[in-house]
């Protein structure tokens, strides 16, 4: 499980750090315009800047990793859990983000597979630690 373990610190430190960088933009410059978000991204959102979706961007898929990234190198008691949970978060985000804009690309394949491998190894990690 040794394995397991380190292939979810890995998703969870890729994550964490992509999710930092990909927020502080947003919350710099709320309308995008040096990063060449357009504000018609946002049409079919309840958003009218970038403001609040960097801050849940950095709240749910930057902090929260982070969190979880600290729980399990440290080995905590039910740390699979929150893995897992930490999965179901980002597909959550993924899902909204892809309805929103109306469009999927490649990033959103990329970050679903991401999400979808942490809820496996999460599942797997706390069968694990049922196991011992």
């Amino acid at each position: 499980m040794k394995f397991v373990r380190g292939v979810a610190l890995v998703a969870l430190g890729f994550l964490a750090g992509t999710s930092v960088v990909g927020a502080v933009p947003m919350l710099l410059d709320p309308h995008g315009e040096p990063w060449q978000m357009p504000q018609s991204f946002l049409e079919h959102s309840p958003f009218h800047s970038y403001l609040v979706p960097g801050m849940i961007l950095l709240l749910a898929n930057g902090a929260l990793s982070l969190f979880v990234l600290y729980l399990a190198m440290r080995r905590r008691k039910g740390y699979g859990w929150w893995v897992a949970v930490q999965g179901c978060v980002l597909c959550g985000w993924i899902g909204a983000e892809v309805a929103m804009l109306r469009i999927a690309v490649w990033p959103h394949y990329l970050y679903a597979a991401i999400g979808l491998a942490l809820i496996a190894l999460g599942l797997a990690l706390t069968r694990e630690a049922r196991a011992d």
